[in-house]
């Protein structure tokens, strides 16, 4: 079974992402983690927004926890489809939803197949400021590489920004059996909540959206049967 005596689990907020006395003051209960700067993290979204015309609305692509709990402000969201990455759990979750001790695991976009999730919009005069929150909260550690991919909705195509998984990145994890990837979601909790908890919460809001994940239904079989077990 997960632990039970970690402290009232703390989501992840807007308000922490803005606040950067709160930003340092988690980061350094992770003192093995190394982060990226501000300055790098600037960097990073300069170089993705080059090829993005000035001042025009931005798409972005959500497959986990984005969907839920985005952080960022949007005016418009759309369920999309996009082809040539899958969803998959792919990433160690050292903090956050896991331990050292007990590593959980994050969802990543990892090469191959198709995914559905949602876009959301993001206003141009916004984006600068919305988007560097985006980057505070999925390029923290370099685990993602964002790219620009088209995403297939109801209403039309549209050019998203993607956190596809870093392949290079020290955390990815792309040979984990089944059974050990069921069993770290079990076991694995942090500070942001369990890890089946994500989980879960994924799945439920693919489905309020009317879609279907089958990776995620079986990886969630599994984890109900480990904890009843």
């Amino acid at each position: 079974m997960p632990p039970s005596d970690l402290p009232t689990p703390i989501p992840l907020t807007r308000e922490e992402l803005l606040d950067q006395d709160r930003r340092r003051s988690m980061l350094e209960a992770y003192p093995w983690m190394k982060t990226w700067t501000d300055e790098q993290l600037d960097r990073s979204l300069a170089e993705t927004m080059r090829s993005h015309p000035a001042g025009q609305d931005v798409w972005v692509f959500a497959y986990g926890s984005l969907i839920w709990n985005p952080t960022f402000a949007t005016v418009e969201r759309r369920v999309a489809r996009i082809r040539g990455y899958h969803r998959r759990f792919c990433l160690r979750a050292d903090m956050g939803r896991g331990s050292l001790e007990r590593p959980g695991l994050f969802l990543g976009l990892d090469r191959g197949g198709q995914c559905a999730g949602v876009v959301f919009r993001v206003a141009g005069e916004q984006a600068p400021h919305e988007l560097m929150l985006l980057w505070r909260r999925e390029m923290l550690t370099g685990a993602y590489v964002p790219r620009w991919l088209k995403a297939e909705t109801d209403d039309g195509p549209v050019r998203a920004i993607a956190m596809t998984i870093n392949r290079d990145y020290s955390r990815y994890v792309g040979d984990w059996t089944a059974a050990e990837t069921i069993e770290a979601i079990a076991t694995a909790e942090g500070r942001f909540g369990r890890c089946s908890d994500y989980l879960f919460s994924t799945l439920e809001h693919l489905r309020e959206l009317g879609l279907r994940d089958r990776m995620l239904e079986r990886v969630a079989a599994g984890v109900r049967r480990f904890l009843a077990e």
